[in-house]
């Protein structure tokens, strides 16, 4: 009777003891459970840290590159008013058709500036400030934009002011490309057809100009971009335009590209 009772004891006490070590093993399992969903909330609490500041910080470049850029071009448009102050202005030539065979552009008798008749676009002239060649301003007066034009394009001359990317004021067929800051080209996608635009050479030679078309041109698409009637090739279907401004549209994927043509054309 006695060991019966015992062995009775004995059974309870190891029944109790493995619920008391299941029991253990579950607190010690729902444990490892919290601690790994805590271990990766906090994971995503950081990530999204570090993505917000990212974005705050780009935002900052963002702000002080546009800053900088537009500070950068103020400068150089002091000094080109100030080299330029003595000088009149004056009307630019009226525009010719470049395919009259009365008119001979280049050449040993050919003349250099804005003003001396038919002329290579190489013989535009320049103002050397800080380093870099000028060729006049781009001004758009509705949009509230004047900037310097530099005689060669790169992308680290586009961190200081728009270029000329291709062809001469000269010639009818010039090109201006500025990246898309908001105090330089960023604009021009609101320009609307009609509107002036003035070309002013570094003699205040002016070359007066309207709005006749707003574009996407796709960034690989350089023939679109640069060819118009005057230069073209035989069958393109190349538009009617004297001086283009392009930018990138947002994304950078397009550019936008404003035609103009010559208002006394």
């Amino acid at each position: 009777m006695r060991k019966t009772k015992q062995k009775k004891n004995t059974e309870e006490y190891e029944r109790t003891l493995r619920k008391e070590g299941s029991a253990a093993e579950v607190m010690e399992k729902n444990g490892r459970k919290g601690a790994g969903k805590k271990k990766k909330g906090t994971v995503l609490i950081v990530i999204g840290v570090v993505l917000i500041l990212s974005s705050l910080s780009l935002t900052g470049y963002n702000l002080w590159d546009n800053e900088r850029a537009g500070k950068a071009s103020e400068e150089i448009i002091e000094s080109l008013d100030r080299a330029t102050a003595d000088l009149e202005p004056s009307d630019a030539p009226a525009a010719v058709d470049q395919n009259d065979s009365d008119v001979v552009f280049g050449g040993d008798d050919a003349g250099s500036g804005a003003g001396s008749g038919a002329s290579s676009p190489d013989s535009m002239d320049v103002l050397n400030i800080n380093g870099y060649e000028y060729i006049g301003t781009i001004e758009i007066p509705r949009l509230g934009i004047r900037l310097p034009v530099m005689s060669e394009w790169d992308y680290s001359r586009l961190k200081v002011s728009p270029c000329r990317y291709t062809g001469s004021y000269l010639t009818n067929d010039m090109v201006i490309c500025g990246h898309n800051y908001a105090k330089h080209f960023s604009p021009i996608k609101r320009i609307g057809i009609g509107e002036d635009v003035y070309f002013t050479t570094v003699d205040k030679v002016v070359y007066h100009y309207t709005v006749c078309n707003r574009e996407t041109v796709q960034p690989t698409d350089v023939k679109v971009m640069v060819e118009n009637l005057k230069n073209a090739k035989e069958n393109s279907k190349a538009e009617n335009w004297d001086l283009t401004l392009f930018t990138c549209n947002p994304g950078g994927q397009t550019r936008c590209a404003v035609r103009c043509i010559r208002a006394d054309s």
